[in-house]
């Protein structure tokens, strides 16, 4: 059984930048330089983990770190009053068992009870799993795209986006 719980101050971070780490070289293999892969540092993603703002998520199972995602308001102002999903990771024995689907409902439901009825997030154009993944959440592409460079490749991003149903009472 998985637990969904916040980041607790008393959790190693590096656990939760090996996380970061261990996802990036698998899902992101082919896709992003080898050499950048190969070099990233479980602390460039500890840092970011205590920014004002910024909300995260961690998957427990059996007392071990597992999976995690941040979340909170959009970090452009283009977005400005919106939800957005910065990241959710997996170790990769643990992808594709479920455990993603429950802990973006977390980060959904998490998101709506912070009054963001709006969401989106950005994802690699070439990360086809990941696509779906959104897709079946809920997600819809939004056909925006942003060019960036990772590891010294231009790459491309699209945005997904997501509404809350609105619940008249």
């Amino acid at each position: 059984m998985i637990i969904i719980r916040e980041l607790r101050q008393s959790d190693d971070v590096s656990t939760v930048g090996k996380i970061y780490v261990k996802s990036w070289q698998h899902t992101y293999r082919g896709m992003i330089p080898q050499d950048y892969l190969d070099n990233i540092r479980e602390e460039q993603w500890a840092e970011r983990l205590d920014c004002e703002g910024r909300h995260s998520l961690v998957v427990e199972l059996d007392g071990k770190l597992i999976g995690t995602s941040s979340y909170g308001e959009s970090r452009s102002r283009e977005y400005a009053g919106q939800g957005e999903v910065y990241s959710i990771y997996f170790l990769p024995e643990h992808m594709g068992k479920g455990y993603g689907k429950q802990l973006m409902n977390t980060v959904l439901a998490e998101l709506s009870a912070l009054g963001y009825g709006d969401v989106f997030l950005w994802v690699l154009e070439d990360n086809i799993g990941a696509r779906k993944f959104y897709e079946s959440a809920g997600f819809v592409c939004s056909g925006e795209v942003k060019e960036a460079e990772i590891g010294g490749k231009a790459v491309r991003e699209v945005r997904y986006s997501y509404k809350h149903a609105q619940v008249n009472q």
